[in-house]
């Protein structure tokens, strides 16, 4: 485990230097800042130099050749100080980080922004999101003897963060875990070809960066390794109760408490104070509704419960769906089967990333290992391309005549262009295919799925087909056709993705005047900020709803903007002495009226193309529409004028914590 890298000195000489500096594989960027900090040597950021905003997006940020040339000049005079130790302070005044950052940017950093990304930075490995209170402050106060506990529920990515938290502020809380592991979806999705779609450097909390990645999107086993390591790391495992899956929770209005049944090896009766859900939206698995299904006499199972046992060699494949874990499955399964059928319902726009399976190259490794702090500028400047990445080409543009290609704007028709342009570049020797993977819906209306030509050259491949004929049932032997008839098959495999609109189910949660969650969300469920909602006191949301990010940043982000607003409403319970905290409903309410004049302002809200961002009254009930930014600031501090409030009372049981 190696999260605070060693670094290696340099050894290289002039010229080795030189020819590494050269070579196409370091990403120029982070390069002068990351020389800047470690040597405190603000003259290594050229002011001749402008990174443009606008071309984040580009190779090496859309520096010119010769750009790049003096970027290169300037980097080697930096390796050779470091090398020679002719300076060792590093800078440290935030006003000198400033001035980094902003060349890093191409702006001018202020207010939010600046803060913002100082914290994903975190410069000199600094944890600037950490609780800058413990319970421990209120200790004066005649309520602090009450044993304040917290209840949380999975074990993935962001209860894991939760926990640490939590442990942080030196609240007393307990993890229940539903399976044997820490993990989350990577330890439950061990598909062949599972990784990581967005770039591995953001995808990871800003203040436990790693610097020694093997890939650009590194593979499901590394990505639990980071996890299990993290939770090692935070020293939380003896709080989490493995093989406990959380059944019931219920509101107790006489003692302002939350009773949780817990059933492990049998059923468990918990008491707490608070309960946050880091149960996730993606952990169903999704299965289509086909008439038939229950009745196919070979071997079938959902991607996300994959059969490691089933030997795919010689077999008749059916794969069903298209999306980003088939298109990851599909070709491994292509790789064995005597032959596999694919059968799409819709195709998906493809976002070409030539790097998507590649090992980080030699010169990019010797840069995590060799500069200090490179890997956190290296992260910056990922997370800044992408904090906003396509998101204002897929809001709609109400003055746009479309030209006939389903597009919303002129920035939209753009890059629609440019990816069907890939898509003929693939297929042009197939022009049955390109007919059949290229989408006539509007670009981004769906999930982007992540290419690097492995699609194109599995579907080119003797041995499989793709099938576009609509699926009239299943039967014993395979699938029927509304065109073709029966064919049969040695197993099928579901790729149809998870009930992300069924958000905490199966669990029932019964709130305060006896509410239950589900019969008040209706089908359609709906949180302040994601992450409170009416008539559940002291009940959190982590990955709520409306806080799926789509096409820009890593879904961590917003787990650390979360997990930071619930340990601010915590200490507001503490500080003033309260029992609970309940959302206002007409401020939940009108805060979801912005939510959905958003996102029916954006590709997916727009278009009726079958989707699992919208639920089933065609809602969008999993998308952010906004920028990062705007939620982090939602976030900052939460205004206690939002809710309503019960003083804590001594009739409310002061000694809780847990029965068990």
């Amino acid at each position: 485990m190696s999260f605070t890298p060693s670094i290696s000195p340099i050894t290289e000489t002039d010229e080795e230097l030189e020819a590494l500096l050269a070579d196409p594989g370091i990403e120029l960027p982070p390069l002068l800042p990351s020389i800047a900090f470690a040597t405190g040597d603000l003259s290594f950021i050229p002011s001749d130099i402008c990174l443009d905003p606008a071309k984040t997006l580009e190779e090496q940020g859309g520096l010119t050749p010769d750009e790049q040339s003096i970027i290169r000049i300037r980097a080697l005079e930096g390796l050779k100080q470091l090398r020679d130790n002719e300076k060792e302070e590093t800078v440290s005044s935030d006003e000198d980080i400033k001035s980094i950052m902003s060349w890093a940017c191409g702006t001018d950093l202020e207010g939010s922004y600046l803060q913002m990304l100082m914290e994903e930075l975190a410069p000199g490995n600094k944890d600037l999101r950490s609780p800058k209170w413990n319970i421990q402050d209120y200790s004066a106060d005649p309520f602090a003897d009450r044993s304040f506990s917290v209840a949380i529920i999975g074990g993935g990515m962001s209860g894991i963060l939760a926990a640490y938290r939590l442990k942080q502020a030196g609240i007393k809380f307990v993890l229940f875990e539903k399976n044997d592991g820490t993990g989350g979806t990577w330890l439950e999705n061990t598909y062949p070809g599972c990784r990581v779609d967005v770039s591995n450097h953001v995808y990871s909390y800003s203040f436990m960066q790693k610097h020694n990645w093997p890939h650009y999107h590194s593979t499901q086993d590394v990505l639990l390794n980071y996890f299990n390591d993290c939770a090692t790391e935070f020293g939380i495992r003896e709080n989490i109760n493995f093989n406990s899956k959380v059944t019931n929770i219920t509101w107790d209005e006489k003692y302002q408490k939350w009773d949780l049944i817990v059933m492990r090896r049998d059923e468990e009766c918990w008491s707490f104070n608070a309960v946050i859900s880091a149960v996730g939206q993606l952990n169903q698995p999704s299965y289509p509704e086909i008439p038939g299904i229950e009745s196919f006499e070979g071997a079938s199972w959902h991607s996300a419960r994959w059969n490691h046992n089933y030997d795919l060699k010689g077999k008749r494949v059916a794969v069903l769906g298209t999306g980003c874990s088939a298109v990851q499955f599909i070709p491994r399964v292509a790789e064995q089967a005597e032959q596999a059928t694919i059968f799409q319902r819709t195709p998906n726009w493809l976002m070409p990333r030539p790097q998507y399976q590649q090992s980080l190259p030699e010169s990019l490794v010797w840069c995590f290992t060799h500069i200090p702090n490179y890997h956190n500028w290296f992260r910056l400047h990922l997370f800044w391309r992408s904090h906003e990445g396509l998101l204002s080409r897929l809001e709609i543009d109400e003055s746009w005549e479309d030209p006939g290609d389903n597009s919303i704007s002129a920035t939209n028709h753009e890059l629609g262009v440019l990816l069907r342009m890939y898509l003929e570049s693939e297929f042009a020797d197939r022009p049955d295919l390109l007919e059949k993977v290229t989408p006539k819906y509007t670009m981004g209306a769906k999930r982007f799925v992540i290419d690097d030509g492995l699609w194109a050259k599995t579907l080119h491949a003797d041995n499989v087909e793709l099938c576009t004929d609509p699926i009239v049932s299943i039967a014993p032997s395979g699938i029927t056709t509304e065109s073709e008839g029966v064919k049969d098959f040695d197993a099928i495999i579901y790729g149809t993705g998870f009930k992300a609109a069924d958000f905490l189910m199966p669990m029932t949660i019964t709130g305060r005047n006896g509410v239950n969650l589900h019969d008040q969300w209706g089908g359609d469920a709906q949180a302040y900020l994601g992450i409170v909602a009416p008539n559940f006191p002291n009940f959190f949301f982590l990955y709520g709803p409306n806080t799926n990010i789509v096409i820009n940043g890593s879904i961590i982000y917003f787990s650390e903007c979360e997990v930071h607003y619930i340990t601010q409403c915590l200490k507001h319970m503490l500080e003033n002495q309260l029992a609970s905290i309940d959302v206002k409903t007409d401020v939940h309410d009108t805060y979801n009226e912005r939510i959905d004049e958003g996102n029916r302002r954006m590709a997916w809200g727009l278009s009726d193309v079958n989707s699992w961002y919208k639920n089933a009254s065609g809602r969008t009930a999993q998308n952010w529409p906004f920028s990062l930014l705007e939620y982090w600031e939602q976030t900052r501090e939460i205004k206690a004028e939002d809710y309503t409030k019960v003083e804590f009372h001594v009739s409310h049981q002061p000694h809780i914590f847990y029965d068990q």
